[in-house]
């Protein structure tokens, strides 16, 4: 007791608290374990948990957790609803100020990578999308080839060019959409990115082996069937306003979905769900890679979750 005592002193006149991981690495139990401990409360970053009665597929914490731990961001939105990264920055904010004024520590939890980043770094205030020049781009990809519309990047903006892989499509043709929109390089919108967080955030990852990453997701999968996963799938769509496309989008609902209308059959939609969940594993690991100053935790498949929650305490409390 003395050591969380303790603790949650120091953590005070320390910077906010942010756990990322992996879907299905564990981050939501330690955040809920942490804000126990600190009486913290805890700010969730998922493009999903927002929406309310997605509740199974989105593995938003019990109702127990909910009781014992105060949780913002969830239930914010009806499915029917579109939900953008600017909306949950002014949300998430909204947040951080009551949390503060009310003298708790704050702790962020999430996967949703551009989410973080936005609450890291800010928003990007670049153009929105021009689908004509877009398409050009594209049909001059398919033309050319993607070497050409690289090379054409790295002369008007080396910087983007140098960070962004040639064989990436999208991205590509994205920064020379805005260089044609604007007349300015997409670096220079992205500076404000490149700005340091000024030590508000104190950030913890959870990192697992693969293998076992892959064993939690298809361990956490067979569990949302279980648990109902369909027929909450079924009321969604029994609803009087339709359910959006952000929404039905969702891992574990778009594959629901299609099997409901006959496109798969459930053994084949289970398998679906559990592949496009390691799927979206491996993207998240590749964008908390460009993430700065995290602190990773290894955990291991015995490490029990007081453990998990000591050592990411004496973490914290070694980086200050």
């Amino acid at each position: 007791m003395l050591f969380f005592t303790t603790f949650r002193q120091e953590i005070m006149t320390q910077p906010m608290i942010l756990i990322l991981g992996v879907t299905g690495s564990g981050k939501g139990r330690l955040a809920f374990e942490l804000a126990k401990s600190l009486d913290a409360e805890i700010v969730s970053i998922d493009s999903m948990k927002v929406y309310r009665r997605m509740d199974i597929g989105t593995a938003k914490p019990p109702k127990e957790a909910r009781r014992q731990a105060k949780y913002h961001l969830i239930d914010v939105v009806e499915p029917s609803e579109p939900f953008s990264v600017g909306r949950f920055l002014e949300l998430a904010n909204e947040a951080i100020d009551q949390i503060k004024t009310r003298g708790k520590p704050v702790i962020a939890v999430g996967g949703t990578a551009l989410y973080i980043k936005a609450l890291l770094l800010g928003l990007f205030d670049g153009p929105g999308a021009d689908e004509q020049v877009r398409a050009e781009l594209k049909a001059r990809a398919q033309a050319e080839g993607l070497d050409i519309l690289h090379a054409e990047l790295k002369r008007i903006d080396p910087q983007a060019a140098q960070r962004i892989h040639p064989n990436d499509e999208r991205r590509i043709i994205r920064a020379l959409e805005v260089f044609r929109i604007t007349g300015k390089p997409i670096s220079q919108f992205l500076q404000q990115w490149d700005h340091p967080t000024q030590n508000k955030w104190k950030i913890v990852g959870l990192r697992r082996e693969k293998t076992e990453e892959s064993r939690r997701i298809n361990t956490r999968v067979k569990r949302m069937i279980d648990e109902g996963l369909i027929n909450e799938v079924k009321s969604l769509l029994a609803e009087e306003k339709p359910i959006s496309q952000q929404a039905r989008a969702a891992i574990g609902y778009a594959e629901i979905i299609d099997h409901l209308e006959g496109k798969t059959t459930l053994d084949e939609t289970v398998e679906l769900i559990k592949k496009n969940s390691r799927k979206l594993a491996k993207a998240q690991r590749t964008w908390f890679k460009t993430f700065q100053n995290v602190h990773w935790l290894n955990v291991a498949p015995e490490q029990t979750a007081e453990n998990t929650l000591t050592r990411a305490m004496k973490l914290i409390l070694s980086h200050k």
